[in-house]
C-alpha cells in the first residue's frame, strides 16, 4: 500500500529525475510527449500559424509527409525568392497567422461568414493586402488587383482545409490590432509594412484566455462543418515578443501571451479527442536548456533547438511516418532563423 499518491510514480513525474538530472538534448528519450493519436504517412497536413510553424512545415515536408500546398509558386520565380512572396511556407499563401482571432476570421471569410473592412493599405503608390501584408513585398499596382488576388487565395485556403486530415497550428501571440468599426484584426499594425496608423480607426487588442479559447473552438466548428473527420495538433511558439504595445515591460507582456496560449491549448487537448498538444514550447524554454537554444538576441531559435524538437516528434511518430532507414537523419534540418519569414521582426526598427 502506498503512503502517498506521489510514491512510486515514473521518473518523468518528478522535477529532479525528469528535468534536473536529464539533459534536454535527450528530449526524444525523456518521454515528454505521448501522442493522443498517431500521425501517418497517408495523412494530408494543413500547416499554419506563427513564424515557428514554418520550421514544423519544412521538416514535415523533408520527411515526406504530405503537407498541402494549394498556392505553389508560379513558374519563372526563382526558388530562392519563393519565401519572399509567401510561397512554400504553409498550405496556402496567407503568411503568418499569429493569433486565433486572425485564424478564425480567415476561416469565416473563406466560408462566406465574414467580410473584413479597411483591409487594403497603401505605401508609395502601391497597394497591399493588410491581412497578409508580406506576401507581396512590393505591393500591387491597384486595389482591384489586391481584391482579385485575395479572392483566389480564399478559394485555395478553403480547398486546403477541406482536403486536410490533420491541421497543425502554432499559436504565437495574443496581441493584435483591430479595426474599430468592423472588428477586423491584422497580423501587424498599420505603418509597419504599409498603411497609416490612425488611433480613431484602429486599436490595440490583447486577447484573453476566454477569447483565445472561443476563437479556436469556433474555428474548429467551422472547419468540421465541411471536413468532419479532421484532427488538430497544436503547438505554442517559443519565440518571445519582439515588441509590445500593452504598456507592460516586453518580458512581462511576452510571458502573459505565452501563458494564455499554453493554458488554452492544454484545456483544448484535455477536453477534445480530436485535439492534441505537442510540447515544442517546453522543450525550447525549459530551464535545463539554460538558454542555449536561443541566439544571442535571446529570441531567435537556433537550428539545434529545432532539431531537438523535431527528433522528439519523430520519436513519437516515426514508426508510422518513416521507413526505418530514414528515421535517424530525418530531423537534421540545417535551417537557421534567417530562413524564417516573420513580420514581427520589423518592429525592431522602432526601438530607440
Amino acid at each position: 500500500m502506498r503512503h502517498s499518491p506521489y510514491e512510486g510514480l515514473d521518473a518523468r513525474a518528478y522535477w529532479r529525475t525528469g528535468v534536473a538530472q536529464a539533459h534536454i538534448a535527450q528530449a526524444p528519450e525523456m518521454d515528454l510527449y505521448r501522442p493522443k493519436f498517431k500521425i501517418r504517412a497517408s495523412d494530408r497536413v494543413f500547416a499554419a500559424g506563427s513564424c515557428f510553424a514554418q520550421h514544423i512545415a519544412r521538416n514535415m515536408r523533408k520527411w515526406g509527409i504530405s503537407v498541402i500546398d494549394r498556392e505553389p509558386a508560379p513558374l519563372g520565380l526563382p526558388p530562392e525568392r519563393h519565401s519572399d512572396y509567401g510561397y512554400g511556407l504553409y498550405s496556402a499563401r496567407h503568411g503568418n497567422i499569429y493569433t486565433t482571432r486572425q485564424f478564425l476570421q480567415l476561416t469565416q471569410e473563406a466560408c462566406g461568414r465574414f467580410a473584413p473592412k479597411n483591409w487594403i493599405w497603401e505605401r508609395d503608390g502601391r497597394f497591399f493586402d493588410a491581412l497578409r501584408p508580406s506576401v507581396d513585398p512590393n505591393g500591387l499596382e491597384s486595389p482591384d488587383l489586391v481584391k482579385r488576388s485575395r479572392q483566389t487565395h480564399l478559394k485555395k485556403f478553403r480547398q486546403a482545409l477541406g482536403e486536410a486530415s490533420l491541421v497543425v497550428f502554432t499559436l504565437g501571440l495574443t496581441e493584435t490590432w483591430e479595426d474599430i468599426e468592423s472588428g477586423t484584426v491584422f497580423p501587424t499594425a498599420p505603418g509597419t509594412i504599409a498603411g497609416r496608423y490612425d488611433p480613431d480607426r484602429i486599436r490595440f487588442l490583447n486577447l484573453t484566455h476566454k477569447d483565445v479559447l472561443q476563437d479556436f473552438l469556433e474555428t474548429r466548428r467551422l472547419i468540421k462543418r465541411f471536413n468532419p473527420s479532421v484532427r488538430f495538433l497544436l503547438t505554442v511558439s517559443p519565440v518571445p515578443l519582439t515588441a509590445t504595445a500593452s504598456g507592460r515591460h516586453v518580458m512581462v507582456a511576452s510571458n502573459y501571451s505565452k501563458s494564455v496560449l499554453r493554458g488554452v491549448v492544454g484545456q483544448l487537448s484535455d477536453a477534445y479527442r480530436d485535439i492534441d498538444y505537442f510540447p515544442s514550447y517546453e522543450i525550447i524554454t525549459t530551464p535545463s536548456a539554460r538558454g542555449f537554444f536561443y541566439a544571442p538576441n535571446m529570441r531567435d531559435v537556433l537550428p539545434e533547438a529545432v532539431e531537438t524538437v523535431m527528433k522528439t516528434f519523430l520519436a513519437a511518430h516515426g514508426d508510422t511516418i518513416l521507413e526505418p532507414e530514414n528515421r535517424e537523419c530525418a530531423a537534421e534540418s540545417g535551417q537557421t532563423s534567417d530562413d524564417i519569414r516573420c513580420e514581427e521582426l520589423l518592429l525592431e526598427a522602432f526601438a530607440q
